[in-house]
């Protein structure tokens, strides 16, 4: 018996994958940035899409104006848009004819899906139009799914009501299993990615690599791009969403966000810049606004940015809030000093306390034990300015003998596990070999059972021999090469 399917419209997005598009003669919208899909769960997803002028990014447009060191620091402090556009914009030029444009356009989209294994149980939404004040994109919020259930997504889109003219694309999206169902599970976890420091044209090698894995998810920790680096340093709202508009064009993370169901998280620079926390801004926008973009516009959204997921019998997830609730870093550590304020706290310490899964994995866009780098650092759990907080937690899961911690944010890999405890972490390190760095490889810590000053991909996945369910961990290159493992037993 079919489970009745309800849907509610925002005026966000969602991602699928791009296939070839029907063309027609008139100036008909494209997929240039496919598809996403975001907070899924058994019975819901949020959907992500957006318009574009043009099926593909802008690989001739014109590089940016380069700036030093000394003006990119002086442009951060002001906030004129015209001076900040101007500095990096030749004259002569508009921002779509720059390299790596991928302009929004005015439009309308239907969204119709279905399980894929039951064609005929197909919905079929009504066309809407995009929101140009939130850079051309649309959202859907779907419930009433099945559970360990892949959905395809088919889009179209049009110009205006009763154009002949129109573009689609497909996509596809696996809701996790119920919470008593025994599966073997297995998920990447990616971090630290951006257009300057991709390792090919076409975008991040890990990509086409996790989609070899067969993942059943991905969760990315943040850093997803970097508003605070060249070619251009993002000082306005328009050059961020360019940002977006650029590696989400690129077909390795297009084809891969498309069909896979994605949790996606943010760190400092993909909010605003490096370490950022409230008060701060960059050029002309602000810590507050630069939450909005990520939260509201160019990412699935959903009420609250923490969440925890049950997938299936053996595993659960916890996805952390790490910017939004943080206290300033420049305060004083103590009780009132956090990075997951209060309210998360207690949900994240309730959550686990209720949870029968077998293993418990927490994953957080910083690192929780580290070890970081000593001098200079003072953003997350594992430095002594966050120290209090970091103390309570660590204690917390160190009661525990099934919890797990997976980080991105750092760019190296690691492994570490604080002797004679239950406290592990395990860091995904940076999408790509030319990102790595910021440790030393012969810096080995005795709390590191594994460092690696490079590139890749973490992989977690949940297997039963003989009905006995173990979780194991791999380090993988960026192509997909195991590195190091870590299992462990129920």
């Amino acid at each position: 018996m079919k489970r009745r399917k309800f849907i509610k419209n925002t005026a966000v997005a969602s991602t699928a994958m791009v296939l070839p598009p029907f063309i027609d003669t008139e100036r008909v919208p494209y997929f240039g940035n496919g598809v996403h899909n975001g907070w899924a769960d058994q019975d819901s997803v949020a959907i992500w899409t957006r318009l574009t002028k043009n099926p593909e990014l802008n690989a001739q447009g014109v590089p940016f104006i380069e700036l030093t060191k000394e003006q990119q620091k002086s442009f951060a402090d002001l906030s004129d848009v015209s001076i900040l556009e101007k500095s990096q914009i030749p004259s002569n030029l508009r921002l779509e004819d720059m390299e790596g444009a991928c302009p929004g356009t005015t439009g309308q989209v239907q969204l119709s899906y279905y399980p894929e294994n039951d064609p005929a149980d197909r919905h079929t939404l009504e066309w809407a139009d995009v929101d140009a004040s939130k850079n051309y994109t649309r959202q859907w919020k779907l419930t009433g799914l099945l559970p360990d259930t892949r959905y395809i997504l088919e889009l179209k889109s049009r110009k205006t009501k009763g154009a002949k003219g129109q573009n689609s694309i497909r996509g596809a999206f696996l809701t996790p299993p119920e919470a008593t169902r025994p599966k073997d599970v297995s998920f990447a976890v990616v971090s630290c990615h951006d257009f300057n420091r991709r390792d090919h044209e076409d975008g991040h090698r890990i990509y086409p690599a996790m989609k070899r894995d067969n993942l059943d998810f991905l969760v990315h920790t943040g850093d997803i791009e970097y508003y605070d680096k060249r070619n251009p340093y993002a000082f306005t709202e328009r050059l961020m969403r360019f940002k977006w508009d650029r590696i989400f064009a690129l077909p390795y993370q297009r084809d891969f966000y498309s069909n896979t169901t994605c949790y996606f998280m943010k760190d400092d620079h993909d909010t605003l810049k490096d370490d950022a926390y409230p008060g701060t801004r960059y050029g002309a926008v602000s810590f507050d606004r630069g939450i909005e973009i990520f939260d509201k516009e160019q990412f699935p959204s959903n009420p609250k940015t923490y969440k925890t997921v049950r997938w299936g019998k053996d595993l659960q997830i916890w996805l952390l809030e790490g910017r939004n609730y943080r206290s300033k870093n420049t305060d004083p550590d103590g009780p009132d000093k956090h990075i997951l304020g209060k309210e998360q706290r207690e949900w994240l310490f309730k959550t686990i306390d209720s949870s029968d899964a077998t293993f418990k994995v927490l994953i957080s866009a910083s690192p929780i034990i580290g070890p970081d780098r000593p001098k200079g650092k003072n953003d997350n759990h594992s430095n002594k300015a966050y120290q209090y907080e970091g103390d309570i937690i660590r204690e917390f899961v160190n009661r525990h003998d099934n919890i797990y911690m997976c980080n991105g944010d750092r760019h190296w890999q690691y492994v570490s596990h604080i002797k004679d405890s239950n406290l592990w972490e395990f860091c995904s390190g940076a999408g790509s070999d030319s990102h790595a760095g910021g440790w030393n490889q012969d810096n080995v810590r005795p709390e590191h059972r594994f460092l690696r000053v490079k590139g890749g991909y973490l992989t977690v996945d949940v297997m039963h021999t003989d009905s006995k369910p173990q979780l194991v961990f791999k380090h993988r290159d960026v192509d997909g090469k195991v590195v190091h493992e870590e299992a462990f037993a129920s």
